[in-house]
């Protein structure tokens, strides 16, 4: 069998434990030696992840309080693999015990339930639980700081749609600030309050609600990307896809790029600064699979969260007939406003591990 837990070249993430486990945790391997380094710099973008932090999200309390095992000493890293965990603290497995055999519909019960002949643990969701995206952002968290440190590159996500609710104005540098100044992560306050009110009007519905984040990535170099198959845009789309939840991914101007002459997609070159640019970023920052120096820019469609209290028909795996089922716990009933410091994370990931391939950050700082 192959494994499906890591990710990244040089660059190498592991992420391992249940949502319902005693913990989970990540391991990083490959992290250039001499890169200061600290828990709150990890535990900073965990926070903005972690649940029940609002009446938006699940409402189970979980701290997430980082805590690095190995792989950093006297507050920079050394070199060796960096092994961090975190304790689960509320679990309530009981919610779980009606799921034993009945499906959830759009869930990974079913396909989990055959690939492992049910030894799969199931409680929250088990290895597929929407929770390991904490281990995403415990190595994200660092390939972040290490690529602001040495090439001046930063990431930012935001959410731009919720629903059919969508921001208004374009994504400019002056809102980054704004992100986080309320529940939904959404840098425009009018739209903001529209989206947090939908979601709970979804909430009381018993339903839930999708979504779109857009990343921005700036001061990328040019050169990043291996073609043919480990492309940038391939490997960025692969990460982004082990976000539970995620079921499109878009580059610059994406499908609307598909209604377009050529004449109106293609970006024009200029010089600024005695910097080779293009006038417009309809490429999102990769050509051919490789960045040209522009901003990397990408759209993540969130689907609807599938745990839903309105009674579903499913059908129950053990006898193989027709049932009701009616999703117990406590589950987001919209995922996207806790995720973009776990989008921040895998492009941080990706865009690290790639400049580390091509000799842009060194092993050794």
């Amino acid at each position: 069998m192959l494994p499906g837990s890591s990710i990244g070249q040089r660059l190498v993430l592991t992420s391992f434990g249940e949502s319902h486990g005693k913990s989970i945790g990540a391991v990083l391997d490959g992290c250039p030696a001499g890169l200061e380094i600290d828990e709150k710099d990890i535990q900073k973008m965990l926070d903005q992840r972690k649940p029940g932090q609002n009446l938006i999200s699940t409402q189970r309390k979980e701290g997430d309080v980082i805590e690095i095992i190995s792989g950093v000493f006297r507050g920079h890293t050394t070199g060796a693999p960096i092994t961090m965990v975190i304790w689960n603290s509320d679990q309530k497995s009981k919610d779980y015990e009606n799921l034993k055999t009945k499906l959830r519909p759009g869930h990974s019960d079913y396909t989990a339930m055959v690939k492992y002949n049910q030894k799969n643990d199931y409680r929250g969701g088990g290895r597929f639980s929407g929770r390991l995206t904490a281990t995403h952002v415990m190595g994200g968290a660092i390939a972040r700081k290490l690529l602001k440190v040495t090439l001046g590159i930063e990431t930012n996500s935001f959410t731009s749609q919720i629903g059919k609710i969508k921001m208004e104005r374009q994504f400019n540098e002056k809102m980054i600030n704004s992100i986080y100044k309320n529940e939904v992560r959404c840098p425009e306050t009018k739209t903001a309050k529209m989206m947090r009110t939908s979601i709970l009007d979804a909430r009381k519905k018993g339903d839930s609600l999708g979504g779109i984040i857009e990343s921005v990535t700036t001061n990328v170099p040019v050169g990043l990307g291996e073609p043919i198959f480990s492309s940038l845009e391939s490997d960025l789309s692969k990460a982004i896809f082990s976000i539970p939840s995620v079921k499109g991914v878009e580059f610059g101007s994406g499908f609307r790029g598909s209604e377009l002459y050529g004449s109106e997609n293609n970006d024009l070159y200029t010089v600024k600064r005695g910097k080779i640019i293009t006038k417009t970023n309809n490429s999102g920052g990769i050509l051919g699979g490789i960045s040209n120096g522009m901003p990397i820019t990408m759209r993540i469609a969130f689907k609807p969260a599938s745990s839903i209290s309105q009674k579903q028909s499913t059908i129950d795996i053990k006898t193989k007939k027709e049932t009701t089922l009616q999703v117990k716990g406590r589950h987001d009933p919209c995922v996207v406003p806790r995720a973009p410091p776990v989008v921040d994370s895998l492009v941080a990931l990706t865009i690290a591990d790639h400049a580390l391939i091509s000799g842009q950050i060194k092993p050794v700082l």
